[in-house]
């Protein structure tokens, strides 16, 4: 592995070999994203527990400081919305001139395997890890299902891990399921990130399914609406942040998101 790769994952993957991401790139498909509408405001106090943000370039300047700021994993695929006819139909949206110039450590692209737009999606992946690579930029790959959750199953996420690894991702990004998820992880030679999906039903439900993930092989996660869609966004990070970096149990991540909730009820009144 070159030597600009390693330092850029390195910005990234902390030296326990694991990580936070804040995913802030919702609006380049759904518009103004409830709790997502300011996200400059959104992230400030969520920034001192997360390794890095995952952001669009358009998100990138106009909401995050440049200076002393977290590394970033800027989004570059996109060209559809929820009102369109398939989210899949995407496309590559950031030159690597573009890329360069905003200094991030790594970029993040969507796969839709299974989808009409397999081949596209997978091609964009193939080209963009072509490009980068030549720069010394990581590629995160992510296994999207668009609007079909149904597809989460291990058997699907498992395949569109193994090609995404395959065709050269030195991250993928995926879902966590509930049965066969260490397959999935065991399946794929590069490390595995957990998306989010759909925000959960209940906060102690976000650190359960962090928790079996990190105990079946999977480096980090990339949690947006489980956390700042939340009530108590700032206690959930801390929560999600001791489950990732300091091997806390459910019930101790729970205890810790609990007590930051009250302490934050405290001072607001």
């Amino acid at each position: 592995m070159d030597w600009g790769i390693k330092n850029r994952l390195g910005r990234l993957v902390q030296p326990d070999g694991h990580c936070f991401f804040l995913p802030i790139d919702h609006g380049y498909f759904q518009g103004p994203t409830s709790c997502l509408e300011r996200p400059g405001e959104t992230i400030k106090p969520l920034l001192p527990y997360c390794d890095a943000l995952f952001v669009t370039r358009g998100g990138l300047r106009a909401a995050v400081d440049p200076i002393g700021g977290k590394p970033i994993i800027l989004r570059v695929s996109g060209g559809t919305s929820m009102v369109g006819k398939d989210l899949a139909h995407e496309g590559i949206t950031t030159s690597i001139e573009e890329i360069i110039r905003l200094n991030v450590s790594a970029v993040g692209i969507s796969v839709f395997v299974g989808s009409d737009y397999e081949h596209e999606t997978l091609m964009n992946l193939a080209n963009l890890v072509n490009v980068c690579e030549n720069y010394g930029i990581p590629v995160m790959a992510v296994t999207a299902v668009g609007k079909e959750l149904a597809k989460r199953d291990a058997r699907y996420l498992g395949l569109s891990c193994r090609i995404a690894a395959e065709l050269g991702a030195r991250i993928v990004k995926t879902y966590w399921c509930e049965d066969g998820f260490d397959k999935v992880v065991n399946g794929c030679p590069v490390p595995v990130v957990m998306a989010g999906g759909p925000k959960c039903e209940t906060d102690r439900e976000v650190l359960e399914f962090v928790h079996d993930g990190m105990q079946k092989g999977s480096i980090g996660i990339n949690l947006g609406r489980n956390i700042w869609q939340g009530k108590h966004p700032v206690p959930m990070a801390m929560a999600l942040q001791a489950v990732v970096h300091e091997k806390a149990t459910v019930k101790q991540a729970f205890e810790i998101f609990n007590e930051m909730k009250k302490s934050k009820e405290h001072k607001s009144r």
